[in-house]
């Protein structure tokens, strides 16, 4: 069935008809989620410098759907290191094919007390991704500064092919998290493979990855572990993760696996990547700016409308399924927008860039398909989404300097109760009216703000 939505951008405070766009719907693409990371100690931070109705606003902020933004989806690091709390191999085994003596610490830098906490709100996407394999694995030696998997194409080691081994070390945390009642259910072996730097990274091209990604599927489905979905190569920008994923298209990679993910320091995602497979933004944020909690300004990096009309790109322009902030709530570090929620200890302080997630995570739940759509109102961004339960869903991003007053009508739909929701400079995520009639509901949308409407089904 077709759902047709027209839209109209009425004139404020006259009521005609200025101009009208008919929208016809239909599926697009499908949406995993929006969610945060933890990673690098942060969730232990969370953990333990937080307490009581802090920690507990904290965790509301970033999961309930209420009060919060709604997230449904967190990133774990698969850590590297030379130690028990930052890998569960942290001395080789002597040789690639030699037993490994992993160990978990049930801890993992709090990022299992994190997941917990997450599916507690009903979290039940777990991204896991390793930065680097351990040092030992490496052509540098070293979990830092680059290298490459002792084994791919051209990366030969005195110690041997370490292809296998590093596979095995993946889904051996992989079980480790399963048997703690934790399901992961997507799969990362690269972090920014086209970056080194001091800290945990690993080099590699589509053709080392094209090397590797057949094992680790085998391995996987070996272990009874066919469930857990494969992503490739989070790369430092959308146009270099096009590249890669031109090459691993070329090498038939796409039969194992599900995911294409990328970050967004060198582009972002603006146009589609050409592949079958879903495609993720898995880590965003403003690396430049101090602390703030704006939503608009002057249109600066830390901004809520900033993040908002991102979002929007990837959503829009880029086919995303998902997008992911890079880390959530952080204490004492006011040096830095790139987290979502401040904390002095004591206080929280929501920022503008997670009331933007919030207008769509909130509304927009996983499983919600998302639909093409065409037409336009002056100066506005429109996504609509439909729901597992019926709902539909209309996301209206105004970067006008004037407010839209809009009625979007249906067929083969009939709304029986809208609820509409606005994000600005003095709201968020504050309840609006939404005037229904005839089938169709009249909402006006702020001056450079956001309006979110969601509508139900009549009985």
């Amino acid at each position: 069935m077709t759902l047709l939505i027209t839209i109209a951008a009425l004139v404020a405070g006259i009521g005609h008809v200025s101009a009208q766009a008919s929208v016809t719907v239909k599926v697009a693409w499908y949406i995993d989620g929006f969610g945060v990371s933890q990673a690098f100690g942060r969730a232990a931070e969370f953990r333990d410098m937080l307490s009581g109705d802090p920690q507990q606003q904290g965790l509301d902020y970033l999961f309930n759907t209420t009060t919060g933004a709604g997230l449904t989806i967190i990133r774990n690091r698969i850590g590297s290191g030379t130690t028990s709390s930052d890998s569960i191999l942290p001395k080789s085994p002597g040789g690639p094919t030699a037993a490994a003596n992993y160990s978990f610490d049930d801890d993992d830098r709090g990022q299992v007390w994190f997941s917990q906490q997450a599916m507690k709100y009903g979290v039940k996407t777990i991204y896991a991704d390793a930065w680097s394999a351990p040092g030992f694995m490496k052509t540098n030696n070293n979990e830092n500064n680059g290298g490459y998997l002792c084994g791919t194409p051209g990366h030969t080691c005195s110690s041997g092919d370490w292809r296998q081994a590093y596979a095995d070390f993946l889904v051996q945390y992989v079980k480790y998290y399963s048997a703690r009642g934790i399901p992961i259910t997507q799969l990362g072996f690269l972090n920014e493979p086209d970056y080194v730097t001091s800290y945990s990274s690993m080099q590699s091209g589509a053709n080392e990855a094209a090397s590797f990604i057949p094992i680790l599927y085998d391995t996987l489905e070996k272990n009874g572990l066919s469930n857990v979905s494969l992503t490739c190569c989070d790369a430092m920008g959308w146009n270099s993760q096009k590249s890669i994923t031109q090459g691993l298209v070329s090498a038939g990679m796409e039969r194992y696996l599900k995911y294409i993910t990328s970050h967004m320091y060198s582009s972002d995602p603006n146009s589609v990547i050409p592949t079958k497979l879903k495609t993720w933004q898995t880590e965003a944020a403003d690396l430049q700016s101090r602390w703030c909690a704006t939503w608009y300004g002057s249109g600066g990096q830390c901004e809520g409308m900033t993040w908002a009309n991102k979002i929007h790109n990837g959503l829009a322009n880029a086919n995303l399924s998902a997008y992911i902030y890079w880390q959530g709530v952080e204490v004492n570090q006011f040096q830095a927008s790139s987290y979502l929620v401040a904390s002095d200890g004591k206080t929280l302080t929501p920022s503008g860039r997670l009331w933007a997630f919030a207008m769509w995570s909130r509304f927009v739940r996983p499983g919600a398909y998302r639909v093409s759509t065409s037409g336009s109102v002056s100066s506005t961004g429109i996504t609509a989404f439909k729901n597992t339960d019926g709902s539909v869903v209309v996301v209206f991003l105004n970067s006008g300097g004037s407010q839209q007053s809009v009625k979007v009508s249906f067929s083969d739909f009939t709304p029986g109760a809208a609820e509409a929701y606005v994000t600005d400079n003095t709201r968020s995520v504050a309840s609006v009216t939404a005037t229904l009639s005839g089938g169709a509901v009249t909402v006006s949308v702020p001056s450079r703000g956001m309006l979110t409407v969601k509508l139900t089904a009549a009985a």
